[in-house]
């Protein structure tokens, strides 16, 4: 049996709540094999990130070129990229191997807060990184640093959304919350705006959503549904891990992310 296969090109989360470790627990529930390139260390829990050890960017490579070398990704995942040099070499590597159905989940900071992008690497995330993405995701701080502009309402989702797709040629999902739009996303791909309504779910338990959201949706571009199927079934699934009411840790904790017993999301086409 053969599987579609999933690379996470992110740092790791010692408390599991997050990074890879969300995004391989997310893949495997999701129906593809998951694997896995590491840009940082982290000694983090759900109360806030304590310690960052990077990874060279020498290093970094050689996982990349050993994945593709071997088992090739169908989807590609971008999380935590730490510095302007990783971020560089994620760029030079993915362009390089060919790379299919990347998605960028621009981490810049964490749930708990914490700041996890250095100022600089935002220059390199626009100039080198978004350009061989198909997909990005950033939520509305995320999607200001990178627009400049400020957003405060729903149409103002839709047009930093609609900006950065026809800036970098790629398809942007533009996550609500942070006082706008509670739990509704917009995505512009292939010219147009598509809403994606959420149920507000109330669990203060929020630790690694952005991961396993964008970690969902390589997962579906990789089983070969388009943008908007990926994001909507995404959106399901992450639903479905909130609402199980996961309680670890004394911050914001983890999502539950082994909800499904039934395997509806695993569909292995």
């Amino acid at each position: 049996m053969k599987l579609k296969a999933v690379l996470t090109i992110a740092g790791s989360d010692s408390s599991g709540g997050a990074g890879i470790q969300a995004d391989l627990k997310t893949m495997i529930m999701n129906g593809v094999y998951g694997m896995s390139a590491l840009t940082a260390l982290t000694a983090q829990n759900t109360t806030g990130v304590s310690g960052i050890m990077e990874v060279s960017p020498e290093f970094l490579r050689k996982q990349i070129d050993a994945v593709f070398d071997d088992i090739r990704p169908d989807a590609v995942k971008i999380g935590m990229i730490p510095s302007a040099e990783l971020a560089v070499t994620v760029a030079d590597a993915l362009k390089e191997h060919g790379a299919r159905n990347v998605v960028l989940d621009p981490v810049m900071v964490a749930t708990s807060g914490s700041r996890l992008m250095k100022e600089e690497t935002v220059k390199a995330l626009k100039e080198r990184l978004i350009p061989v993405s198909d997909i990005i995701t950033p939520n509305i701080p995320e999607a200001e640093v990178l627009t400049g502009q400020t957003i405060t309402s729903c149409g103002d989702m839709e047009g930093a959304a609609a900006a950065l797709g026809r800036e970098f040629g790629c398809a942007v999902l533009c996550k609500g919350g942070h006082s706008v739009a509670d739990a509704d996303d917009v995505l512009f791909a292939g010219g147009r705006l598509t809403w994606f309504h959420g149920e507000r779910i109330d669990n203060p338990n929020t630790h690694g959503t952005g991961c396993t959201l964008s970690s969902a949706i390589a997962a579906n571009l990789a089983k070969g549904m388009d943008a908007e199927g990926a994001v909507r079934e995404a959106k399901a699934y992450i639903s479905g891990a909130l609402a199980a009411m996961l309680d670890m840790g004394r911050g914001s904790g983890p999502l539950d992310h082994a909800f499904d017993s039934s395997g509806r999301f695993m569909g292995r086409w």
